[in-house]
């Protein structure tokens, strides 16, 4: 794997902590140059500093992906710093709000929106024309089993992240024979903060895991590692789950 991602360009955004910091400091691990995008610019340029200190070239940007103009400069930025994007983990992505539909703040619920699924639609538009013009590129959009699940509590959420999958869907339509791959990823339930903030809620069974019982952060960064690379070229367009025991056993986690 290492050999295959060296020397490539990679944006990770929400990249400040959980699944995003994760594999940011893989793809550099892997040998790819990093681009740190979260809106925690402070936390971000944490993680770049110490992927830098490793002697890989990594940037951080603080910058909120529901505003397309910011996620253009970034990008921006990104090619003209580290060099053209080959690899972009769409990671960034909100719970709130975690309320039933007759309770729900209706500028909340629009803003979970604009960043689970507009956000990632701003980041893949912002980056898809120069994959094309280059010939080809990976795209990982962080989904979730709440795309096919509904929850109590997580209307905005789930729909957000059903958007997304049908997105990653129409995104493989178009460009597939022009070089991109793009898949969607369920990292299942791991031990972040945002878990944190649904246990607090005691909203749906979700919350109800013990934090004992979730799956380290590493075992979906292992996932998401797996489906930059050519390995996973025939899962292109689908939704690979670290809940399904097949896709499990090829990344070594039978």
């Amino acid at each position: 794997m290492s050999s295959e991602l060296k020397g490539k360009v990679a944006l990770v955004t929400g990249a400040s902590r959980g699944l995003g910091e994760g594999a940011a400091r893989a793809l550099a691990a892997a040998g790819a140059a990093v681009m740190v995008a979260a809106r925690d610019g402070a936390s971000a340029g944490i993680v770049a500093r110490d992927i830098a200190a490793t002697g890989v070239r990594a940037l951080a940007r603080s910058c909120d992906v529901s505003d397309y103009a910011a996620i253009q400069k970034v990008a921006a930025e990104t090619k003209a710093s580290l060099g053209s994007i080959d690899i972009l983990i769409n990671n960034a992505g909100v719970i709130d709000p975690i309320a039933e539909v007759a309770n729900s703040d209706p500028a909340a619920w629009a803003q979970n929106i604009s960043i689970n699924l507009i956000g990632a639609y701003h980041v893949v538009r912002a980056v898809l024309p120069d994959m094309l013009a280059n010939g080809g590129g990976s795209i990982v959009n962080v989904s979730s089993g709440a795309a096919y699940r509904p929850l109590e509590g997580w209307s905005a959420y789930c729909a957000g992240k059903a958007g997304l999958a049908m997105l990653t869907r129409s995104i493989e339509l178009e460009t597939a024979e022009k070089g991109i791959r793009i898949f969607g990823f369920s990292p299942g339930t791991i031990d972040t903060d945002m878990q944190a903030k649904i246990r607090a809620s005691g909203m749906n069974m979700i919350s109800r895991i013990p934090r004992g019982d979730l799956s380290p952060v590493e075992h979906a960064v292992r996932g998401l590692m797996y489906l930059c690379t050519s390995a996973s070229d025939d899962l292109n367009g689908q939704d690979a789950s670290m809940r399904d025991e097949a896709f499990r056993r090829r990344i070594g986690l039978a």
